[in-house]
């Protein structure tokens, strides 16, 4: 912290924080933050995709323990850059949780140079695609950095 301001990775990971309190997935609040020349161009959080009932109104869709009704924090944030018409290509994905697989998938194909997290969640197989892609993911826990690739 310089001068009493957080370092930008930490502002990030804060706001993003703050975009998971309205997911509407109670299992997970999950938050994302996308950010380009340090610039905000989008945040997403995990909730039913539009036009449905929001777990928290109308119950979980399970399947293999997994809640398949909510679109993740990171998709929505990509999408709503898109709805916008706002490039992705070249920003930094801020989000609460490491995201899973489909999630980086979308990630890679959304041109996302950098990811940093604030957890490793669930599924750590995501380090090796990152790291194929040459995409630098870094986790940022109790404000200790690990760049993982």
């Amino acid at each position: 912290m310089a001068n009493g301001r957080p370092e930008l990775d930490k502002y990030f990971l804060d706001i993003a924080e703050v975009v998971s309190r309205r997911a509407t997935c109670d299992r997970a609040h999950i938050g994302a933050v996308l950010v380009k020349d340090k610039y905000i161009i989008s945040t997403g959080y995990n909730g039913a995709p539009h036009g449905l009932g929001h777990c928290d109104e109308v119950g979980h869709m399970m399947e293999n323990n997994h809640c398949v009704r909510t679109t993740h924090a990171e998709q929505n944030a990509i999408i709503q850059a898109a709805v916008h018409g706002t490039p992705t290509s070249g920003s930094t994905l801020y989000t609460t949780h490491s995201p899973c697989k489909i999630c980086t998938k979308i990630i890679l194909n959304a041109h996302i140079k950098r990811v940093v997290a604030r957890n490793l969640y669930r599924d750590d197989s995501v380090i090796n695609m990152f790291k194929e892609a040459n995409v630098e993911f870094a986790i940022i826990e109790n404000d200790k950095e690990t760049v993982i690739v």
